[in-house]
């Protein structure tokens, strides 16, 4: 990280990012209290929620990366986003009662997989350039 100042401020853009996909995954139950406008699906704003989570996670990475450490933005922020997203896909496709058709079931189980497997890949990579 280059100086004190970046940090602080990736650290509150982090913050701001967290805070907003908590938000949105807990769109329903939040959205009355904060005004929010109410739609036939919660599903499309939970899954950016679990995306902007990642995205905070991988900016606060960035500002306390160390040298020789994940970089927030590169590896360890496509870590944090994909297994975010594709986590919070599955949640909804295990539990959200989602009725779509087989080929929508298909598409979205397999984006969800591809997203986590993609997370596992580059967390073993990382891990094994490590040592």
């Amino acid at each position: 990280m280059s100086t004190t100042r970046t940090a602080r401020t990736l650290a509150v853009d982090g913050l701001m990012n967290v805070v907003l996909g908590v938000t949105l995954l807990f769109f329903r139950p939040l959205g009355v209290w904060l005004g929010i406008p109410d739609s036939d699906t919660v599903f499309y704003p939970m899954v950016l929620g679990g995306v902007l989570f990642g995205i905070g996670i991988a900016l606060f990475i960035e500002s306390f990366r160390k040298p020789g450490g994940l970089v927030g933005l590169g590896l360890g922020g496509a870590i944090a986003i994909n297994l975010s997203g594709g986590a919070v896909l599955a949640g909804w496709l295990i539990a959200g009662g989602l009725e779509l058709p087989l080929r929508g079931l298909i598409l979205l189980w397999a984006l969800a997989v591809v997203l986590v497997g993609i997370s596992l890949v580059e967390l073993i990579t990382y891990r094994r350039a490590a040592h």
